[in-house]
């Protein structure tokens, strides 16, 4: 398979609803990933996603991870801390 790249699906915070400082969603705090999928490299553009995750979402609102899976090969595709939320159907593809 050629270069993926790693993007998190981020929950959207409730309109209209501002979160407190340092709360989850709120500017400044990490807001943890709701599911994480592979996407190929977009052509040409070594790093960046391409316009669609292996699973046929699309990448435009997600966020990119910072660790590349060709970086650490001997490691899986996605971060360990995030294993309980990836796309089973990404991980497929990237298994096959």
């Amino acid at each position: 398979m050629s270069e993926i790249v790693v993007v998190y699906e981020l929950d959207q915070p409730a309109a209209g609803h501002a979160a407190p400082a340092g709360a989850p969603g709120s500017p400044g705090a990490a807001r943890v990933p709701r599911r994480v999928h592979a996407a190929p490299a977009a052509p040409g553009r070594s790093g960046a996603a391409g316009p669609r995750t292996l699973c046929g979402k699309d990448t435009f609102a997600m966020e990119k991870a910072r660790r590349m899976p060709a970086e650490e090969p001997e490691t899986p595709w996605y971060p360990a801390e995030y294993a309980s939320r990836v796309c089973p159907d990404c991980a497929a593809v990237v298994e096959t």
